[in-house]
């Protein structure tokens, strides 16, 4: 059947506004959004937003700002007609809205009432646009400001309605976008009222602080205990904001919040950067919290890529992802060694009894199994009883391995003076000449005041206890020592190369053939590493050099590691930006990161007290301390006056 040939003719107007509503006003979401940024730019201070079945049925939008006259409000509803580019300049936008089409397309798939006045006038206007058919401007009673209602969203395109999710979903994404406007303008007021739930409402902030009391009404009250300030310049690009610890992080990346000059964006360059600056201390499943500002010569980025605004284009793009990367960077580099207040909140849950993560029991009901205190109390052996009830048998528990808390002992199983004296003289059952002072001398070591304080047991033989001048702190060894390690590495490798220490007898290692091919074409990158190997026949390699902070490691667990690294980092071998954000530099860190698991002191040795505390006097001063190399937190803190709630004192 040959084509039918048709003449090319005009579409009806209102046909047109209705294709150009499917760009512009996707969802409910998309319409309070381009509302809100109106009322915004309007110089708004307070905005109220209503809605009713998810915003199918109502989306009401108040705002307190400029308004509009009457031949405003007709120009207003008219397609490409816009206050907001005086110059007509696409090049520089410094507003928030200005495509001219937010109005005219929802008025085409719904029934858009329009009521505004300014300061100026002594009564309002308003206006009615029903499915792209406009009405007249009218007089009506008007505070200072603008109210528009939307009522029937989409009645005009029902094929729109059997695309919309349920009406949770679309009240869900409207509070969402809400809430990434109130991030980036903290001094205006923001409401959210629905038929359903209890109204969000987020105040008008003032002061020096006024975007991190946003953020922590936005992100939650832990936020602000768990962050940073950040601020630097770089180029006409200016990034502040507030930015959460490594060990503060979600399972989801909705909680990373970016502004570029005041426009809440989504944009993966971006969350990219995001991702590359928190990749040596966070896990890959994990995503972090902040809330950042960039601004910039509105020249200098182009917002009209995108309908909905979300995503933008720098001229710069390197210039603004580098800009993040070392941003960030710098800054955790200064927290050092800090972690989330949430760590000691979820400490605090699982010992209170009753907690569902909890495998504690009530302390009396512990003692005599009766839910009563019998009057009892364990002693450790060999203690004497100095008026104990008869018949109390010593609790042998206290004394064998792995109980509550043992005395350090040192490396290779010497025994270190003074923790193990001070034991054998408590539980020696010697008895003080008649008269003498029993009085426990007052001694506060210095390193108490310190940060993370000073040592005080070895549990397990893995976690340090560590008392400070308010609480105490409780620290993997392991996961702190692999991240001193690792940071230790990237100090020598920038510095030049990382110091090596050759084998007196080469390693041979044998592994599949393919497996040895991958190591010697990564091998001209291992040797900045401070690892030398070459091929040994088919299937082995030759180890000659060996970093000297894994001269202790196994090397075939070693070589195990650094192929899984290849494989993780998912970079070509050869690259040549070398540098600490390019790909060869990012894929020499995941290597790095896998080797100092290989130099860091293991779960089940025991430490001297010494040996502790140098280990937390590093950790104060090495930044990303709080977490290991793959995200999990190296040490918990504990308040006194959490511990003291804890047990009922408080």
């Amino acid at each position: 059947m040959p084509p039918v040939l048709r003449p090319v003719r005009r579409l009806d107007p209102i046909l047109v506004d209705r294709i150009a509503a499917g760009e512009v006003v996707e969802r409910p979401a998309s319409a309070v959004k381009e509302l809100v940024e109106n009322a915004i730019d309007a110089g708004a201070t307070s905005i109220e937003v209503t809605i009713e079945a998810g915003g199918r049925r109502l989306i009401r939008v108040v705002d307190d700002g400029a308004g509009m006259s009457a031949d405003d409000l007709a120009l207003a509803v008219e397609r490409h007609a816009t206050s907001k580019l005086p110059g007509g300049d696409l090049s520089r936008i410094e507003s928030l809205g200005f495509r001219g089409e937010a109005l005219p397309s929802i008025g085409a798939v719904a029934r858009l009432s329009l009521t505004s006045r300014t300061a100026e006038a002594e009564s309002g206007s308003t206006l009615v646009v029903d499915a792209g058919i406009k009405g007249e401007v009218r007089p009506a009673p008007s505070p200072r400001g603008t109210r528009i209602e939307v009522t029937d969203l989409f009645s005009a395109t029902p094929a729109r309605l059997k695309f919309l999710k349920s009406d949770r979903a679309e009240a869900l994404a409207i509070a969402d976008g809400l809430r990434r406007l109130a991030v980036a303008q903290p001094r205006i007021r923001f409401a959210l009222r629905s038929e359903s739930g209890s109204p969000l409402v987020f105040s008008a902030e003032t002061g020096d602080d006024a975007d991190l009391r946003r953020l922590t009404a936005v992100l939650g009250p832990d936020f602000g205990a768990s962050s940073a300030p950040l601020h630097m310049a770089r180029e006409g690009f200016a990034l502040s904001g507030h930015i959460g610890l490594p060990s503060y992080h979600r399972g989801a990346g909705n909680q990373i919040h970016f502004t570029v000059n005041g426009r809440p964006v989504r944009d993966r360059l971006l969350l990219g950067a995001v991702r590359g600056a928190y990749a040596d201390t966070m896990s890959s499943d994990r995503h972090p919290v902040l809330g950042l500002a960039i601004t910039c010569d509105p020249a200098l980025v182009d917002v009209n890529v995108h309908p909905a605004k979300t995503e933008v284009r720098f001229r710069e793009p390197g210039l603004v992802r580098a800009l993040i990367v070392s941003a960030i960077h710098e800054t955790l580099r200064q927290v050092g060694a800090r972690n989330a207040s949430t760590g000691a909140s979820r400490t605090l849950d699982a010992l209170r009894p009753g907690h569902p993560s909890s495998t504690m029991r009530p302390a009396m009901q512990a003692h005599s199994g009766r839910g009563a205190w019998s009057g009892r109390v364990p002693l450790p052996p060999g203690l004497p009883s100095f008026g104990a009830p008869a018949g109390l048998a010593p609790a042998s528990s206290f004394g064998a391995r792995g109980g509550l808390f043992e005395a350090p002992q040192a490396a290779f199983g010497r025994p270190e003076t003074g923790f193990e004296e001070a034991g054998q003289a408590l539980f020696s059952g010697d008895l003080a000449p008649p008269g003498a002072d029993l009085r426990q001398p007052e001694i506060e070591p210095p390193d108490s005041e310190h940060p993370l304080g000073a040592a005080r047991a070895q549990l397990h033989e893995t976690y340090i206890v560590a008392q400070t001048h308010d609480g105490i702190v409780l620290v993997d060894q392991h996961a702190a020592h692999e991240r001193l390690v690792y940071e230790r590495l990237k100090r020598e490798r920038a510095a030049g190369g990382i110091a090596r220490q050759g084998l007196l007898i080469p390693d041979v290692v044998e592994m599949a053939p393919q497996d040895a091919e991958r190591l010697i074409a990564a091998a001209p990158d291992l040797d900045r590493l401070g690892l030398t190997l070459e091929a040994f026949g088919t299937g082995a390699v030759l180890v000659r050099e060996v970093p000297v902070a894994l001269a202790d490691s196994s090397t075939r667990h070693l070589l195990e590691d650094i192929l899984d690294a290849l494989d993780e980092s998912g970079l070509e071998e050869g690259s040549a930006d070398g540098t600490e954000g390019g790909p060869l530099g990012r894929r020499l860190d995941a290597i790095l990161s896998r080797m100092s698991c290989h130099g860091s002191i293991r779960a089940g040795r025991r430490l001297r007290p010494e040996e502790m505390n140098a280990l937390l006097r590093e950790m104060e001063a090495t930044p990303f301390a709080g977490t290991c190399n793959h995200g999990r937190p190296t040490f918990v803190e504990l308040k006194l006056h959490d511990i003291e709630r804890l047990f009922g004192r408080r």
